[in-house]
């Protein structure tokens, strides 16, 4: 397990949980029209980074911070491996679990919070994490916790935004992600401090190359990533040794 966490760390971990909860009813719709849909292509290349191990029916795939399972869903769609999902935000999974009867799978879902996971070491044979990692108390200690519940050889791919690489285009999304997005979120979800939120822990979170340095730093081996549009999001692979 992780290490313990501070008081900080526990609080912070609670007012996220409590500001998904409160976005939750329109989460997905927000994620979609504020991104233009482009989230949707990024989780199809998060699913073509696991191929070999999603058409092994005996592997087992672990989304953590799955959300309202859009991950999951993507990941399970074709895939002979099994896909369970976790989150600590109560209202995000019972969306998810709506989904499974639209979609006709059987995803199991299960309250557990990411930096805490109630599995035994070395469980799964890749575990995935999209726009989750950042929201975590600690990311180093999210990353250990994901690491020890990999197989050996197990894959880690994270979607995370990330640092636009392109000039000029880097100011321009700046400028929507901290002043127009807040507001627009704002007005559909009720709540502009969870989309201010999102700009501040984007601010604030490692980018490409630092979370590279990060995972290498935990034990990962074979890391590498890959800019999606323009450096805006990044994919994260490596390997537990």
């Amino acid at each position: 397990m992780s290490n313990e966490r501070t008081a900080d760390e526990l609080k912070h971990a609670e007012d996220v949980r409590e500001m998904f909860s409160r976005i939750s009813p329109k989460y997905d719709f927000l994620n979609h029209f504020l991104s233009g849909n482009i989230d949707k292509r990024w989780r199809k290349l998060v699913t073509k980074k696991l191929e070999n191990v999603l058409e092994n029916k005996n592997a087992l795939v672990l989304d953590v911070a799955c959300g309202t399972g859009d991950l999951a869903l993507e990941l399970q769609k074709n895939a002979q491996a099994k896909i369970i999902g976790t989150d600590f935000c109560r209202p995000m999974l019972a969306i998810a679990k709506e989904k499974n009867a639209v979609e006709n799978l059987a995803i199991p879902y299960l309250e557990a919070d990411g930096m805490n996971l109630s599995f035994a070491d070395e469980t799964f044979d890749a575990v995935t994490i999209a726009f989750g990692l950042r929201n975590f108390s600690n990311w180093q200690d999210g990353l250990r916790e994901l690491h020890r519940v990999l197989k050996v050889g197990g894959k880690l791919v994270i979607l995370e935004f990330s640092a636009p690489i392109v000039p000029g285009f880097r100011q321009l999304f700046q400028f929507y992600f901290t002043k127009i997005l807040p507001k627009i979120g704002g007005v559909v979800s009720g709540s502009r401090g969870a989309y201010e939120y999102l700009s501040e822990s984007v601010a604030r979170f490692p980018d490409q190359k630092g979370l590279l340095k990060m995972m290498l730093e935990t034990g990962f081996s074979d890391v590498e990533y890959k800019n999606l549009t323009g450096g805006i999001a990044a994919i994260h692979l490596g390997v537990r040794q």
